[in-house]
């Protein structure tokens, strides 16, 4: 079954209560208002509000199949971001491909009852003409603690993209979010406080992908077994493993990370070497498993995400209800032994400038 996608603005948001005292959280460092209920106060600091992201090797992400990759961590209006591209994504009733955006809130950025509204444009940059963006889906999302992801929106047809000379140059495409507003603020009762941003020098980065059985590592896997789940503290690391020239390690939230307590949480942490610039990064190709202890079932989650000295674990809050986890006809825990698998590839680098 496809996924649904967001092709324009989003729609906007409903039932939100109009009483309260307005209470702002989260803003520029520079940047602190007063407000009421008659007057928002608007903030105009200089800043930066756009992360242009360069894929270098596109044709070799897409032959990896559908699947979502991930920017490295950026920060625009004092929050953390990921930009996500999936150049395969299928809507539903529609064989027809897309390259497709979304944007999540990096943790532990969300708080318990927070909510920051943000109104953003997802771009594609013509290359013919100094990058200037030439396609563009304007959204606008509430990220909190429940929904730190954006909708999908469906930017081109994959086979319109591999056609264009100005989107698809030499192989190499660039994407982009430009912030248009964002503010924070406690979810109860409360109207949120508008922020504009006087425009800065952008962030950017590129990503070079390897082509595939080139210079790209084979995947390579370690499994942790653990005797007695019971005993585990919350989270838990396993003993550091290598794999693929780099050292790891696999983190384990026994009753769930932050408010997830009816999830098991896991996690692969890349113990980041000191030669490794602050501006650079790998990209990794994760798949974590649990394995059945009794049959071939297993549940695996994947992704491709970037490691780097800001940015050393990445995982699922969410990974898989206790309840199922724990439900012995699954076969994942065995009285008290569980395995979990952790399964990486180096497929690519990047830079931040």
């Amino acid at each position: 079954m496809g996924n649904s996608c967001v092709t324009g603005p989003g729609r906007p948001n409903q039932g939100q209560s109009q009483k309260g005292i307005y209470q702002k959280l989260i803003e520029s460092p520079s940047s602190v208002a007063q407000t009421t209920p008659e007057a928002v106060q608007t903030i105009s600091e200089p800043q930066q509000t756009t992360f242009k992201w360069r894929i270098d090797g596109f044709y070799s992400l897409v032959d990896k199949g559908e699947g979502w990759t991930y920017s490295r961590v950026f920060q625009i209006r004092g929050l953390n971001w990921y930009l996500k591209l999936n150049p395969r994504v299928t809507k539903n009733g529609d064989k027809e491909e897309y390259v497709s955006l979304k944007l999540e809130m990096a943790q532990p950025y969300v708080t318990s009852g927070t909510v920051v509204e943000a109104s953003f444009k997802f771009l594609i940059y013509d290359q013919s003409c100094g990058n200037n963006h030439h396609e563009e889906h304007q959204v606008t999302h509430n990220f909190q603690r429940t929904s730190k992801t954006s909708g999908t929106s469906c930017m081109i047809p994959l086979t319109t993209l591999k056609k264009s000379s100005i989107f698809l140059v030499n192989n190499c495409c660039v994407f982009g979010v430009e912030f248009i507003r964002v503010a924070a603020a406690k979810s109860n009762d409360v109207e949120f406080i508008r922020v504009a941003g006087a425009k800065s020098n952008d962030v950017s980065e590129t990503l070079f992908v390897e082509k595939i059985n080139k210079t790209s590592s084979d995947p390579q896997v370690y499994n942790w077994n653990i005797d007695d789940f019971f005993l585990l503290k919350n989270p838990s690391n396993s003993p550091e493993f290598e794999l693929c020239e780099h050292k790891w390690f696999i983190i384990i939230y026994p009753s769930g990370s932050e408010n997830n307590g009816n999830y098991l949480s896991l996690f692969l942490g890349m113990k980041v070497p000191d030669t490794l610039h602050k501006n650079s990064g790998n990209l990794i190709e994760v798949s974590i498993s649990i394995k059945s202890q009794e049959t071939a079932k297993y549940r695996k989650l994947s992704g491709r995400c970037q490691f780097s000295k800001n940015s050393y674990r990445w995982g699922f809050d969410r990974f898989i209800p206790l309840e199922d986890f724990k439900d012995p006809s699954n076969g994942y825990l065995v009285k008290t032994k569980c395995c979990i698998e952790a399964q990486v590839a180096v497929i690519g680098s990047s830079e931040m400038e």
